[in-house]
């Protein structure tokens, strides 16, 4: 498989749409094709207490996923216990989120990997400290983003305004991928949304994973598409 891209930043329409679900799914199909693949994900909240210390669950799924012992503080710079932003979590907790932190973390796994899954929290404009958001986070890596988006009603609204604050800074959009987090029954909405968004927004989507499925080659082949030599200038 030839590698197009260094990776991707993996984001949601909203909480709870299976965003890790998605990354974990990708990373596998990567290490099974033989990829040296890494994972992050610089700041989970609603950790839970386990031996006197939080324990992020996504991060391990994602690590597990990808097959990679690297160390936790890498993988996931920030471990917080409330199920809030980041920002708000940590603000509560008398913590602060530094985003060099978790920049520095990112580049040190690069180099260790030659393709990296980043997924967030949440959707793209959520505040990682202050009024600076996974946004700005996205932007800075210079990874091509992949949105995961509910299947039912209101999922047009929803992916249309991820796209629209990706396009604003000019993000290089990877595809969307259109997860059914749910057992969700397939109603006039479902069979609609996926080609009013492709029309709307000129961007493809890139797969459609249906309820508790583990088949991710066909969402990879249709997302893993851009040259490392593109650039990708954020405004």
């Amino acid at each position: 498989m030839d590698i197009m891209t260094s990776g991707l930043f993996v984001t949601g329409t909203d909480t709870g749409v299976g965003k890790t679900y998605v990354s974990a799914g990708i990373a596998t199909a990567l290490k099974l094709r033989g990829v040296n693949v890494g994972v992050m994900k610089p700041a989970e909240t609603g950790c839970r207490i386990r031996a006197g210390r939080l324990m992020p669950k996504d991060a391990l799924v994602l690590m597990k996923s990808a097959g990679v012992k690297d160390q936790l503080s890498l993988v996931n710079p920030y471990r917080l216990r409330k199920p809030l932003a980041p920002s708000v979590a940590a603000a509560r907790e008398g913590k602060k989120i530094d985003p060099d932190k978790i920049l520095k973390a990112f580049n040190t796994l690069r180099e260790k990997h030659e393709f990296m899954i980043v997924e967030g929290a949440g959707g793209i404009m959520v505040p990682l400290c202050g009024q600076y958001t996974y946004l700005d986070l996205a932007c800075t890596m210079g990874l091509p983003v992949l949105i995961v988006a509910r299947p039912g009603l209101g999922t047009i609204n929803h992916t249309l305004l991820s796209i629209a604050a990706l396009k604003g800074r000019n993000i290089t959009i990877a595809g969307i991928v259109i997860n059914y987090a749910l057992d969700w029954k397939h109603g006039m909405a479902e069979e609609t949304s996926p080609a009013v968004i492709e029309e709307i927004s000129g961007i493809r989507i890139a797969g459609i994973i249906p309820h508790a499925s583990r088949k991710f080659d066909s969402v990879l082949d249709g997302c893993i598409k851009y040259n490392t030599m593109s650039e990708q200038r954020c405004l």
